[in-house]
């Protein structure tokens, strides 16, 4: 299903690109938490995977894997990180000696606290309001959603 572009004057122009805009949005923003993070220890990639561990607690290293939509072989060296940082650890699970479970150590759930300031601090830098970015991640998410989708 191809859409109409006839309103467009060029559609191949770079600033009419979703996929540009989506690689200097997120480069720009990323940008916004590192020297938040620096700080904490945590790369933006770590602290993805310290928020999915304080949200749900005991996850399974592919549990992790499918929420984070990273591929094992890219979460195996965040997690080895984490796990030297003393943040997380990792063991066999006692039910399913194939799965590894992580969870958070006391040390990962004192950040906790720290992180907590950090949504705010974003929503500041960037001069968005909540709803503004609730608006945007609701967009974001379907854009995911749709892309996801095998092709008809």
């Amino acid at each position: 299903m191809a859409g109409d572009l006839s309103n467009i004057p060029d559609p191949l122009a770079l600033e009419n690109q979703v996929c540009f805009a989506l690689v200097v949005a997120s480069r720009t923003v990323l940008a916004h938490y590192r020297p938040i993070l620096e700080p904490m220890g945590l790369t933006h990639p770590q602290y993805l995977v310290m928020l999915a561990l304080w949200e749900h607690g005991r996850l399974s290293v592919k549990e992790l894997s499918r929420l984070l939509q990273l591929d094992p072989g890219t979460l195996s060296p965040l997690l080895k990180r984490l796990e030297s940082a003393d943040l997380i650890r990792r063991q066999r699970d006692s039910r399913d000696e194939r799965l590894l479970a992580v969870t958070v150590t006391p040390a990962g759930q004192a950040l906790r606290e720290r992180a907590e300031k950090i949504p705010a601090t974003i929503m500041e830098r960037l001069g968005m309001s909540l709803e503004e970015l609730q608006n945007l991640n609701r967009t974001l998410n379907r854009v995911i959603d749709a892309a996801s989708r095998e092709p008809v």
